[in-house]
């Protein structure tokens, strides 16, 4: 099971039955726009407030997800779960609403590779034998709380990146049909001392570099092992970082088919979104909606997701604290014929 120091090798590799998303108008409206369950067709969702909109939205995406698995709610073990909201109520509240035994984790943005990773090794070792994973962001909860509240309408530089209002959830049986979990790999924080939380992508793409060489280390890959390697929200500026520090490591980045959530969620041209898509619903709705599909019609075959999060908070940030960053992968493959 334990590879190396910080991976997981599933010998009884759990199983993706069932997936739910939810998504807003602008991520409706990109260029994934068909492969979300649920488009809502604005940010409120006839809620009073944008944090109860966000707790529907994990709701609407978990009740999906459940309801597709055919599996009944009070069957399911555990609820994997957390968000980027202080004391991540979002998914504790949406956990009330499930009924469903929940644990409650905190990892940013890479808080949806955290999840499937626990869930799965949950499911692998026995412990349960339904799990849920699920995460979500609402861009005018998380910009009020880590930057300026939206309704000042505050200029953004290019770097900043435009918070994915999203929610993406996962059932995983140790049996059945779907796309299985192959391997895992915990992140280490790294801080590389950057301040600005308008520059997230430079500050996660070191983290996601770092996970990402551990992973094949560890494994003993080789470059073709995966069809595709995707980052959660690295975005325009992190993406270049990333593949930069990958060319100084002389890692063959260049050889492999590297892309970003961050990247495909929205439609740069068209969209304003500044840098690209971030937020633990960017990594959630990308993968769990666009990416599984494509593995179930074999226009995938293997797939490593590395989810990256910034650790910061608003009272770090106020205290002139760097930004420590984390990333955690996920190896998901098609289940097809199985």
């Amino acid at each position: 099971m334990l590879v190396g120091r910080q991976s997981w090798s599933f010998e009884r590799k759990p199983v993706i039955i069932s997936t739910g998303t939810a998504v807003g108008p602008d991520e409706g409206a990109g260029p994934l726009g068909r492969s979300f369950d649920k488009v809502f067709p604005d940010t409120k969702m006839d809620e009073k407030t944008w944090e109860k909109a966000e707790k529907k939205l994990m709701e609407t995406a978990a009740q999906e997800a459940v309801k597709k698995s055919g599996v009944p709610a009070d069957s399911i073990n555990f609820y994997v779960g957390g968000d980027l909201l202080n004391q991540i109520i979002s998914s504790s509240f949406a956990a009330r609403t499930l009924e469903i035994p929940y644990v409650g984790i905190f990892g940013a943005c890479s808080t949806s590779m955290e999840g499937l990773a626990l869930s799965s090794l949950m499911i692998s070792s026995g412990a349960a034998t339904y799990a849920l994973a699920g995460t979500c962001s609402h861009n005018c909860t998380v910009e009020k709380q880590f930057r300026y509240p939206t309704e000042y309408g505050a200029q953004k530089p290019p770097t900043a990146q435009f918070t994915v209002t999203g929610a993406g959830a996962a059932v995983l049986a140790a049996q059945g049909q779907g796309p299985r979990i192959s391997r895992a790999t915990m992140g280490k924080v790294i801080d590389m001392g950057i301040k600005d939380p308008f520059n997230m992508g430079a500050a996660m793409a070191p983290a996601a570099v770092n996970t990402i060489e551990a992973h094949f280390r560890e494994f003993a890959l080789q470059p073709d092992e995966y069809d595709l390697i995707i980052t959660g929200d690295l975005a325009s500026v992190g993406h270049e970082i990333a593949k930069e520090l990958f060319k100084q490591h002389t890692f063959p980045i260049d050889k492999i088919n590297f892309q970003d959530c961050g990247l495909l969620v929205y439609d740069r041209n068209k969209q304003d979104v500044q840098a690209g898509g971030s937020g633990c619903g960017c990594s959630a709705v990308v993968t769990y909606g666009h990416l599984l599909q494509q593995l179930e019609q074999g226009k995938l075959n293997r797939i490593l997701v590395v989810a990256t999060g910034a650790l910061l908070s608003p009272l770090s940030y106020q205290q002139g604290e760097t930004i420590p960053c984390i990333a955690h992968a996920v190896a998901i493959e098609s289940g097809r014929g199985n």
